[in-house]
């Protein structure tokens, strides 16, 4: 079972979700996989505790890609529903998941198809580099594509751009 919580600064957040409020207690526990959606995908991490995550920063901030680091926890929602992935047979555990994500802290060898922020969470926790979106797009890209394009048109329904009726004109 996937728990979700809302951790934000924001205090509008609590009404754009129904899973805790903005400021309501979460404290997952030590070396738990979190992961939050993005635009068009999910960003992962691994719980360091006191309120901090360590993640390959990516893409996450901007088009240029960052290193490994640790970050507090409403930094790493950045105002979105965080969600603790189950480690179902995971071959570490706790304070040895910390450790590990700990000993690449400042690594920035960041490649979105072989070395993202969910491989680096599934390589904390199993000891293998693994992204399920990465082979979700490959096995079917169409099929992932497709699945997309909902999200990606309620985004644009929601927001109308008005054209003026003059700009058709010959």
């Amino acid at each position: 079972m996937t728990t979700s919580h809302s951790i934000s600064d924001d205090p509008h957040a609590s009404r754009r979700s129904s899973e805790v409020p903005a400021g309501a207690a979460f404290d997952p526990p030590l070396g738990a996989h979190l992961v939050t959606r993005r635009r068009g995908y999910a960003h992962h991490g691994i719980y360091a505790g006191d309120g901090r995550v360590i993640h390959y920063a990516g893409w996450s901030r901007s088009w240029q890609r960052g290193p490994v680091e640790e970050i507090a926890l409403s930094r790493f929602a950045a105002g979105r529903p965080v969600l603790i992935k189950p480690a179902a047979e995971a071959r570490y555990r706790g304070a040895e998941i910390v450790a590990r994500a700990r000993s690449r802290l400042g690594e920035d060898r960041y490649r979105i198809t072989r070395n993202n922020c969910e491989h680096f969470c599934e390589w904390c926790i199993h000891g293998q580099p693994r992204s399920e979106q990465v082979e979700s797009l490959l096995a079917t890209p169409w099929l992932a594509l497709l699945r997309r394009l909902p999200r990606v048109a309620q985004r644009f329904a929601a927001d109308p751009v008005e054209i003026p009726d003059d700009t058709c004109a010959a």
